[in-house]
This record gives C-alpha cells, sequence and structure tokens, in this order.
C-alpha cells in the first residue's frame, strides 16, 4: 500500500494572527517558543541517563537516553539543527518529552561537533554522509541495551536531513556495514522510518536564495556567528586540531564548510559537498515509512523546494509528505482554538503531530509484515 493510501487526515494547522508569516514565526520561534519549550519541560520530561556511545568510524557521541517504557512501543533517536545541544534545544526536548508520555524510548544526542560530542572529538560536521551511519550505530547499541524495536529516526532544519540520511542508510547497512562487530545484530528490519520536521532538502539553492534575499541574509548571517562560535569552542577543546586563521576566515555557512569541512572529506568544491549530501536525491531512494513535514512559508529554504515536492510525490515509495501552508520554520506554534480542535496538550503542534503518524505507523492495521 503507498504512503498516500495509509494517510490519516490531519487537523488543519492554524497559528495566532501575530505568526501569521513564516518570517514571525521562525524568528518568535528561535528567541520565544525556545525558551519557553525549556522552561515547561525541565520538570516533565524523563531522567535520562548521560551516556557516551560511539558513531561511524568510531566518533564519540554524547547522548541522553531514558529509561526503558514498560510497555514501550518503539524507541525514537533523534537530534535538533544547524547549532545548539541537547542543554538548549527546548523543541527536541519537547519532543523527547511527549514521546515517553506515549512509551516510546527515548535516546536523544549532540550531533557531529556540537555540544558535549564537540569536547569528545574535534571530528566535524559532514550533514548527513557519516551522521547518517551514526544513527544507525546509535540504534545498534540501544537495542543491544535492551531498547525495543522499531526503532525511529527524528530531527528537524537540518537535523531532518540527518534524519533521512539515517533511513536511508539504514536501509542499506549490507552495503556499508559490513565485517563491523557493533552493527553485527543490528539489521533493517530493525527499524521503523523517520521524521522530518522543516528538513533542509537541497542546501545550495537555499543558501544562495538566503544570501540574495534581504531578509535571509541577516537570518544566514546569524547562523554563521554561531558556526563561528562552534568553531572556536572546538579549538579550545582540540588545540592543535584546527587553524585559527581559517577559523577567522569562515565568516559565512558557505566560509565554514570551505575552510573546515570540505577537505577533511575530500570534497573539491562546496558545491560538491552540497550535491553529495543533500536530501532532495533520497526521498525517493526511501521505502522505509518516513514522514515529511514542511511549511510552504518557511524562509529558511528555496521557495522553489516547496513547489517541486508535490509533483515528485508519484516517485516516493516510503515517503508520507504532509505540506502546510503556514508554520514557519520548526514553529508551528499553535493558536489556541486549533490546539483544542487537535485535542493537544500544548501548542506544539507539529511535535504531536509527528507522534500521532508515529502511533499510527506502530497500529497493526498499518502493519505490513
Amino acid at each position: 500500500m503507498a504512503p498516500s493510501e495509509k494517510c490519516q487526515a490531519w487537523p488543519r494547522f492554524t497559528p495566532p494572527w501575530y505568526l501569521s508569516s513564516g518570517l514571525a514565526m521562525t524568528i518568535y520561534t528561535a528567541f520565544v517558543a525556545n525558551q519557553r519549550c525549556l522552561n515547561s519541560v525541565q520538570s516533565q520530561e524523563p531522567e535520562y541517563i548521560s551516556q557516551v556511545m560511539t558513531g561511524s568510524q568510531a566518533v564519540p557521541l554524547y547522548v541522553w537516553r531514558s529509561p526503558i517504557p514498560t510497555q514501550a512501543k518503539g524507541t525514537l533517536i533523534a537530534t535538533y539543527g544547524i547549532t545548539g545541544s541537547l542543554e538548549d534545544q527546548g523543541f527536541l526536548r519537547q519532543w523527547g518529552r511527549w514521546a515517553y508520555e506515549r512509551n516510546y524510548g527515548v535516546i536523544l544526542f549532540d550531533w557531529r561537533a556540537h555540544g558535549k560530542t564537540a569536547e569528545l572529538s574535534p571530528t566535524l560536521t559532514s550533514d548527513g554522509l557519516y551522521e547518517g551511519e551514526d544513527f544507525v550505530y546509535l540504534a545498534a547499541q540501544a537495542k543491544a541495551l535492551g531498547y525495543p524495536g522499531p526503532f525511529w529516526f527524528g530531527g528537524y532544519s537540518l537535523g531532518g536531513q540527518l534524519s533521512l540520511w539515517g533511513v536511508y542508510k539504514g536501509q542499506t547497512l549490507a552495503d556499508w556495514g559490513k565485517n563491523d562487530a557493533m552493527l553485527a545484530s543490528f539489521s533493517p528490519t530493525d527499524m521503523g522510518g523517520a521524521m522530518a520536521i522543516c528538513p533542509s532538502l537541497d542546501s545550495e539553492r537555499s543558501l544562495n536564495y538566503l544570501t540574495g534575499h534581504p531578509v535571509g541574509r541577516y537570518l544566514e548571517k546569524a547562523i554563521a556567528k554561531k558556526l563561528k562560535e562552534l568553531a572556536w569552542q572546538l579549538h579550545r577543546h582540540h588545540p592543535g586540531e584546527f587553524d585559527s586563521q581559517a577559523i577567522e576566515r569562515a565568516q559565512s555557512i558557505w566560509g565554514f564548510d570551505h575552510n573546515l569541512v570540505i577537505d577533511s572529506l575530500g570534497f573539491a568544491s562546496v558545491e560538491d559537498y552540497y550535491e553529495a549530501s543533500s536530501a532532495l536525491p533520497l526521498l525517493n531512494k526511501i521505502v522505509k515509512p518516513t514522514l515529511l513535514l514542511y511549511a510552504a512559508d518557511d524562509p529558511m529554504f528555496h521557495p522553489a523546494i516547496v513547489e517541486e515536492l508535490p509533483s515528485l510525490q508519484n516517485q516516493f515509495t516510503g515517503m508520507d509528505l504532509r505540506v502546510t501552508p503556514k508554520g514557519g520554520h520548526v514553529g508551528y506554534i499553535a493558536n489556541a482554538r486549533c490546539q483544542q480542535a487537535s485535542n493537544d496538550p500544548d501548542e506544539n503542534w507539529a511535535i504531536h503531530r509527528t507522534l500521532d503518524w508515529l502511533d499510527q505507523q506502530n497500529s497493526p492495521l498499518n502493519k505490513e509484515g
């Protein structure tokens, strides 16, 4: 049965009037809603166990793992976007909290060059090329610890791109994970699929759009500033690993990748790197159930992408594409009427729709063996 045939209708998303533009929603989410999520979640989330696990290439990854629910329905492994850490990502922590409330085991992690993982290793980001494998390694170790399958990979923004790479890498485990003892007891059948909220799909096109847009260039500069701070943190944690002059030259997102990332990955240009790591070409290769939630008014991505997605849908096997008119970039803050109509416990509409979708995938009627 095709994903579209299994879909259930979702309650309509409606934002407060003052967040009706994607830009307003995005800015509000970054500076107000994220902190509100952090304030409300800290006394309500699972009692996470902090642990260092191992990713691809033996890179250490810092994780928080929940207790295993008594009647667990599966396990969610998730991370965040281009900058941040487990400590400051309120949306991720709410996602984990509500997933645990629904009886899923939860593993949240600082991905490469982020948070405490950056303290453990000088390994830089690869925008999914190796982070996709990291998801699979984490799932294999979680299984060994007793976490139940199916294992679901989740992420938002650039983390959404990583989760798409994760499900693709999980499907193709036999092609790249041979003779790795850590992966020996894990197979694609252990994996459920993925959920990607407002994922980056075409890095080069969207970055060119941002830097050419009067407002977008300010968003790009803010992200670039955070990336430069990240680079200096890595420099302090791992003396001698990074050229301080290269960090100084990293004045943009493109500059960060050009000066610090592509050489270590073997790419001749940033353009080649973006082409290789972008998730758009993966969508028709993914066969595991995968939710892609995308807002048409997301100001971070080239608007042509959302126009193209419906026309690609007939090529999808596992992809459940949900495009909403409103939502901004990883915002989806619902107004009171929308929250009531959706019967949601808080304003984070996207979190509850992903978990409704996850429950649907785990229902007996929707399992195909």
